[in-house]
């Protein structure tokens, strides 16, 4: 034998006696599982300022005193009960602009279980969608709306999941009236959605109730006495008068009470933080080590949702191939830009939560990426895709982050499965009042969803 290969075990030998040297799964030799641990702790005690691990920790979705919340807004247990109804609930679709799409769409169409609450496709679409596939991939237009009357949106459908932990809701943070929107009150023009941010509530509460009026939901008598709604508005607003009870604002409230507590707190990374260190392999730790350490990810990604309140222009591409483009759509390419209407704030997008992230495969405010990986690699390149972003609108973080072809699967994997909760399906009603199918009730989604 060699003496360079009898040195090279006896080094190994000496490091798993002293350190627990292990084999990955390609045969290589890695710093052991319980050094990964040790590492991460430290790393995570950096990342987050002292903080330490409880810093990343999501609450349970029943734990009403530790999930952030609009304090016009106080979480109850009968409120987000009747919010979750409502939010699959396709009875709400009353006020379609065509009565072929009457009863088919709900709030779930465009943030499903499915698909980590997003739409499961580059493009989400409410009113005037037909099927939905195995995670709404199979959503389609009806051949009757090949115009504006179609609902869709400029933008990917963000997801619902972890926005307690933002207080201003979209891609340009448009609605909400406090946190980075405090001082932008000459945008909020009466007749348009983004008024309702003068009812003063924080980002979820005004987006779901601007939501229902943009996407053709509402609420009536109708639905409040055929399918039992009114006895749980009764508990869900006891303090309310008879008379505001059953508004479509305490609709919205209802559904924010509910999106609030849609945590990915199941996740393998959760788990680890609490305590068990066998819920991620050694590649997701390691790639977790290049998140919060060389990679820099977590000077955006920070926090228990994996977000910040930041905008940040790092020169992603817009939606192509949507099936309707409308006027409203270079203003919303222009991000933070198109609503404060500041030079400065021109192509900056809202930092999104990373949690579910494999479940729908389109990233970015554009779908202009259709795996996590091309995400990475976009990132560790650190070239723009979007020839409009130029040097002095883009981040200055934005820039080669010199990873290597390792690294970048570690972090893949970290991304891709220590960040998920595979059941999300809790977060479901078994059936909803109306008795309809949900989140859509066209006769193609029945078929493809096998619902009655």
């Amino acid at each position: 034998m060699k003496a360079s290969m009898k040195l090279s075990i006896a080094t190994c030998l000496l490091l798993t006696c002293m350190f627990g040297c292990s084999d990955d799964d390609d045969g290589n030799t890695t710093t052991s599982s319980s050094q990964l641990d040790e590492q991460l702790e430290e790393q995570l005690m950096v990342s987050s300022s002292g903080a330490g691990m409880s810093f990343y920790i999501l609450p349970e979705s029943d734990d009403y005193n530790n999930i952030p919340q609009d304090p016009n807004n106080p979480i109850t247990r009968a409120k987000c009960d009747l919010g979750q109804l409502l939010f699959h609930e396709t009875a709400l679709a009353i006020v379609p602009k065509k009565e072929i799409s009457r009863n088919t769409y709900s709030c779930a169409s465009c943030h499903h279980a499915a698909a980590g609450f997003q739409a499961g496709r580059m493009q989400g679409i409410g009113e005037g969608g037909l099927g939905f596939g195995i995670a709404g991939e199979g959503r389609s237009a009806h051949l009757e709306y090949v115009d504006s009357l179609l609902d869709v949106q400029p933008l990917r459908s963000p997801t619902a999941m972890n926005g307690a932990y933002q207080k201003n809701m979209l891609w340009n943070g448009q609605f909400g009236a406090t946190g980075k929107n405090i001082g932008t009150e000459a945008q909020w023009k009466e007749g348009t959605p983004i008024a309702t941010n003068k009812l003063g509530f924080e980002g979820l509460e005004t987006q779901a109730i601007a939501g229902l009026g943009v996407h053709r939901l509402s609420i009536n008598d109708s639905i409040l006495d055929d399918h039992n709604y009114r006895e749980m508005f009764d508990a869900a607003f006891p303090n309310d008068p008879v008379s505001d009870r059953y508004s479509l604002t305490n609709v919205g409230l209802a559904i924010a009470c509910y999106e609030r507590t849609l945590m990915a707190n199941e996740s393998g990374f959760q788990k680890w933080l609490k305590g068990d260190k066998t819920a991620l392999s050694d590649a997701e730790k390691r790639g977790a080590l290049v998140f919060f350490g060389k990679g820099e990810c977590y000077s955006c990604h920070n926090g228990p949702a994996l977000n910040t309140m930041e905008f940040t222009a790092i020169g992603m591409g817009d939606l192509e191939g949507a099936l309707v483009r409308g006027a409203e759509d270079e203003k919303a390419n222009l991000g933070r830009g198109g609503f404060t209407g500041n030079d400065a704030d021109k192509y900056k997008f809202k930092v999104p939560q990373l949690y579910n992230l494999k479940d729908s495969p389109f990233y970015g405010h554009g779908s202009t990426f259709k795996t996590i990986r091309q995400v990475i690699e976009y990132k560790n390149k650190g070239e723009v895709q979007n020839a409009n972003v130029t040097e002095q609108y883009l981040d200055s973080r934005f820039k080669p982050l010199n990873l290597t072809s390792d690294e970048i699967d570690d972090l893949v994997k970290f991304c891709e499965y220590a960040l998920w909760d595979d059941n999300l399906k809790r977060y479901e009603p078994e059936t909803i009042p109306s008795g309809m199918c949900f989140p859509n009730n066209d006769a193609q989604s029945k078929s493809d969803m096998n619902c009655d």
